[in-house]
């Protein structure tokens, strides 16, 4: 049996940073599970997490020595995990939700994310990416940005876009130029995107692309 659903504790798109407060609460912040009756990447076996058990009972991973959701999928990050929630490889998209702090001044997190996650679901056909990112509650950047440029060149005609991240996250990328790579902002803010089917959620993020990018 599942825990119980704690989306009144996901962290608010906001510019302030409860820091402890966020840590204390993060076991209780889990992945969402809404269309995991269409798709578990635990049994997808194109899927980087294929085979992977997990525990509703025990916690492993920890942030800062703050125990995290046992649902989360580590990538070998200190502070970064994610959760595919939703891949169609006809229509060639991923959605993937992210958790924690995107560390890549000490981690190299791009470096990590795009090596043990990415990679394979480009290898799959995967061209179009949806980044959900409420629970980052961080992001230190770094200039060094040859992943997200490889990434961005892998993607040839797709696209990666960055739904749900907080306002102070968004103004790091940019900084860093990480909005050379990764679309985010404006009308990508969908924050009833919980109530989509991934489906209407790839194409709605598609529409807007395709205007933005012409």
């Amino acid at each position: 049996m599942r825990m119980g659903c704690m989306h009144d504790l996901r962290i608010k798109s906001c510019g302030c940073k409860p820091f402890t407060l966020i840590l204390k609460l993060m076991q209780e912040i889990e992945p969402s599970y809404q269309w995991e009756s269409i798709y578990n990447a635990a049994h997808d076996k194109k899927s980087p997490f294929y085979g992977r058990s997990y525990s509703q009972t025990e916690y492993e991973h920890d942030i800062y020595g703050y125990y995290i959701h046992p649902l989360w999928d580590e990538i070998d990050s200190e502070t970064l995990y994610c959760k595919i929630l939703f891949t169609d490889y006809q229509k060639q998209y991923s959605i993937i939700e992210l958790f924690g702090e995107w560390n890549d001044t000490l981690h190299n997190d791009i470096m990590l994310f795009k090596r043990q996650v990415i990679d394979h679901l480009l290898a799959a056909g995967i061209k179009h990416f949806i980044l959900l990112g409420e629970n980052v509650f961080n992001f230190h950047g770094s200039f060094e940005d040859d992943y997200y440029a490889e990434w961005f060149e892998e993607v040839e005609d797709g696209w990666i876009a960055a739904l749900q991240f907080a306002p102070f996250v968004e103004e790091e990328w940019k900084k860093y130029h990480v909005d050379y790579y990764i679309n985010f902002g404006g009308n990508l803010h969908v924050p009833h995107w919980r109530t989509l089917k991934p489906e209407v959620l790839f194409t709605g993020i598609q529409h807007i692309l395709a205007r933005r990018l012409n």
